[in-house]
């Protein structure tokens, strides 16, 4: 078989890992950590453990998949608790909202790595990554974090076809951010807003919509969907249904996006 770029890209990123003494991984069980993790396995079985954290801004679904994920890959698990919304930098939802969150996050794996003798620090960041505004990168470059995705080149698209050659059940699984992303910079976060955008996003998901965010503004939600499922709602009563449900979580005015969905849409909002 012909040496493709990925394959040169995977053997770059084993090679890293070689290099490296037991390892953690920031693990999220999306399609970026879990690819990591694969390889990670590969090179290091017995030296590696996964970490997740728990928190207002992780969906239940996805602490669950992370767990599956974990589970599938034969990898130990560990998953740590933390309270995001008592940490006021946080709340207060500035432009580097992120940075404090990804502080506080990336600061109890240390920890717990620490704990179990592990030096090498892992996060899954990709080359498409560092293009957008992501001021948690920042974070995990403080507390030693490193990212050999990216400095294999790995873009997303790539990570995802590894993916999908390696068998992966995440190699097509929808992008995914924490809830803040769904929040306006500026406006403080409380958890009653966090449970409405779950809840909304659960409820939309379940009707088939993979790809999906709800803009939460107080009690006015904008809801994103795939560009070319926007008319889906638009044109036939899906959307009056949509409506009377998510108005049954809370929200009082709700607007489909008929640009569909985009990923950092929130963050032109502070250039």
């Amino acid at each position: 078989m012909a040496v493709t770029v990925h394959t040169k890209k995977i053997q770059k990123l084993e090679s890293r890992l070689q290099e490296l003494g037991p390892f953690a991984v920031a693990f999220s069980g999306g399609v970026d950590s879990s690819f990591l993790l694969a390889v990670a396995k590969k090179i290091k079985p017995e030296k590696l453990i996964a970490f997740t954290v728990s928190s207002a801004f992780v969906p239940i679904k996805e602490i669950e998949c992370a767990k599956k994920m974990a589970l599938s890959l034969k990898v130990d698990h560990i998953c740590l608790a933390l309270d995001i919304l008592r940490n006021e930098h946080v709340v207060q939802n500035t432009k580097d909202r992120c940075y404090h969150c990804k502080k506080q996050v990336f600061s109890l794996i240390r920890d717990a790595a620490e704990k179990h003798g592990i030096t090498s620090l892992l996060h899954a960041v990709n080359r498409d990554d560092l293009k957008d505004f992501r001021p948690g990168l920042k974070a995990a470059d403080e507390l030693g974090f490193l990212s050999p995705l990216a400095e294999a080149g790995f873009t997303k698209k790539e990570i995802r076809e590894s993916s999908r050659q390696l068998l992966l059940e995440t190699w097509d699984k929808p992008s995914q951010s924490c809830l803040a992303t769904r929040i306006p910079y500026h406006a403080k976060i409380n958890q009653a807003d966090l449970t409405r955008v779950d809840q909304a996003e659960t409820f939309l998901q379940s009707l088939g919509f993979a790809q999906v965010r709800v803009r939460c503004r107080g009690k006015n939600a904008t809801i994103e969907v795939e560009p070319d499922l926007v008319k889906v709602i638009l044109e036939n009563d899906m959307g009056r249904d949509i409506v009377k449900v998510l108005e049954g979580f809370g929200f009082e005015t709700i607007v489909i996006d008929r640009e569909g969905y985009k990923t950092g849409k929130m963050n032109h909002e502070i250039f």
